[in-house]
């Protein structure tokens, strides 16, 4: 996105965005990851800038100490009257957008192209600056102080002298890139356990937590190169509980709750560490999810996959090639943190061996274990020379982000009983057909729970049914009504054309 003249303003805020408990006042859903100093959050406004800085320094960590905020919207924004105003395409107003391959520097330049339009059409407008919410609704602000989102941080700076802002954008639901994955780390590199790291986007949710995940990964290679040895000198300390790659989800969680996609299982058997590298990132990904896998967070990264899939089976043909697209977007994101968790457990290994003698000198401890200080902890190669390092890694996500079972397969007993009686004669048992796809139905969807999920998900397998079994001239028939869209693949209609249409 890098049109700013024609873009369309819109309100980073709305009605109901705050979707946890316990709100700080003008950060929407700020929440700490359990087990680290990470937090996560909606754009705050300047007043919630200022909020969000003071709570996690507390009455402990200095004011003047480092703090890392990392912003991964594609978004510019601008703050008016102290609210945060961010450029969309006037074809992209909502909660979410995918705004292309959006790159740090194009997000700045967008950044002072975005304040200066605003201004001029503040001033051309009698002071007032016209606006959008989410849903498209007219706003209209009448401008007292407008400030890029730049001049917000340079005034926080004052208070907060530590304050690192980089911006990384990433898109919504495919993974970062990998130069993305490096910006995060150089940006971290040099900073301490305790060094608190902020990640926002819009509203607190799929960007953010992707990018905390990613953030979480990183203090673990800090923990583990940094204590490993440091640890092993404590008497009566269980190394094995200090083990990340230990982690086990509940064995008796649906596998693709798990995450067992077969891209992922084969990308496991594939890399380095690749059963280690899943269980920290499954860790880290629960504890940055939903309370029920142990987060605080809103979105579940890797279970958002698997109820994205079981919604596919319930929706018509337009949603559900959008849904499918998103679904291997998000299997593409956990595929790569993965590998990213795999990167770290690599360099946490190349970190103490490359460490200089000088270092080795100062950290090494009695029993010849080192303990680096973390903020003197380097990577030896980046993500993106990982990557290419095992290039053919890349190729299998490509090709096998899509390799699920789309949809349930019809027991043959079942098939053949339905092509015979459809063969013998169509209309004639088209009685018994009917209550026959539906007996078939009630069995493949047994598992479901009653409702109105279950209810459209039968009545969707009817339908594809039916058209399956229609004879070849009214297959084709029924075809070129739905492609000129005067009738849709609905089990009414295809039956009404069945029963009900006139000879020709």
């Amino acid at each position: 996105m890098g049109d700013m003249a024609n873009a369309a303003c819109m309100a980073d805020h709305f009605d109901k965005i705050q979707k946890l408990p316990d709100p700080v006042p003008g950060c929407p859903n700020f929440r700490r990851v359990p087990g680290y100093k990470v937090y996560c959050c909606g754009q705050p406004t300047i007043a919630g800038f200022e909020a969000v800085l003071a709570h996690v320094c507390g009455a402990i960590y200095p004011k003047d100490g480092k703090i890392i905020w990392l912003n991964v919207r594609q978004e510019s924004d601008v703050y008016v009257n102290g609210e945060p105003i961010c450029a969309r395409p006037p074809n992209k107003i909502g909660e979410y957008a995918e705004l292309g391959n959006v790159t740090r520097d194009v997000a700045k330049a967008n950044e002072v192209e975005f304040f200066e339009v605003c201004e001029k059409r503040a001033e051309e407008n009698g002071g007032k600056l016209k606006a959008v919410d989410i849903n498209k609704k007219e706003l209209a602000f009448e401008v007292k102080e407008i400030k890029s989102l730049s001049q917000v941080i340079e005034s926080l700076k004052e208070k907060f002298p530590g304050l690192v802002h980089m911006r990384v954008p990433i898109c919504n639901s495919a993974a970062p890139l990998e130069t993305d994955f490096d910006v995060i780390c150089n940006t971290l590199v040099g900073s301490s356990v305790n060094t608190p790291i902020i990640v926002n986007d819009q509203v607190g949710l799929s960007r953010a937590t992707t990018a905390c995940v990613a953030v979480c990964l990183f203090k673990e290679f800090q923990l583990s190169a940094s204590y490993e040895g440091l640890v092993e000198t404590v008497p009566g300390v269980n190394l094995e509980l200090l083990k990340m790659d230990t982690y086990k989800m509940n064995p008796e969680k649906d596998p693709l709750f798990r995450g067992e996609f077969e891209v992922v299982k084969e990308l496991v058997a594939s890399m380095k560490n690749g059963v280690a590298a899943k269980n920290v990132c499954d860790k880290v990904i629960d504890k940055n999810g939903t309370p029920k896998t142990g987060g605080t967070g809103i979105k579940q990264l890797r279970e958002n996959i698997a109820e994205s899939k079981l919604s596919y089976e319930i929706m018509d043909d337009a949603a559900q090639a959008f849904l499918k697209s998103k679904i291997m977007d998000n299997i593409h994101k956990y595929y790569y943190l993965i590998l990213f968790a795999g990167y770290m457990l690599e360099a946490a290994e190349l970190a103490r061996s490359a460490a200089s003698d000088e270092i080795k000198a100062e950290v090494t401890l009695k029993g010849g274990k080192l303990a680096i200080p973390a903020d003197q902890l380097k990577l030896v190669k980046p993500f993106a020379q990982f990557c290419e390092d095992q290039s053919s890694l890349r190729t299998l996500i490509e090709t096998g982000k899509g390799n699920l079972q789309w949809e349930r397969d019809m027991p043959q007993a079942a098939l053949t009983n339905l092509e015979d009686l459809a063969a013998k004669d169509f209309k004639g048992n088209l009685g018994a057909i009917i209550h026959d796809i539906y007996q078939t139905a009630h069995v493949m969807f047994g598992d479901m729970p009653q409702g109105d999920h279950k209810k459209r998900a039968k009545y969707r397998f009817a339908s594809k049914t039916l058209m399956r079994l229609l004879p070849a001239a009214l297959k084709s028939e029924v075809e070129g009504l739905i492609e000129t869209k005067k009738m849709t693949l609905d089990l009414y209609e295809i039956l009404g054309q069945c029963t009900w249409a006139t000879p020709k």
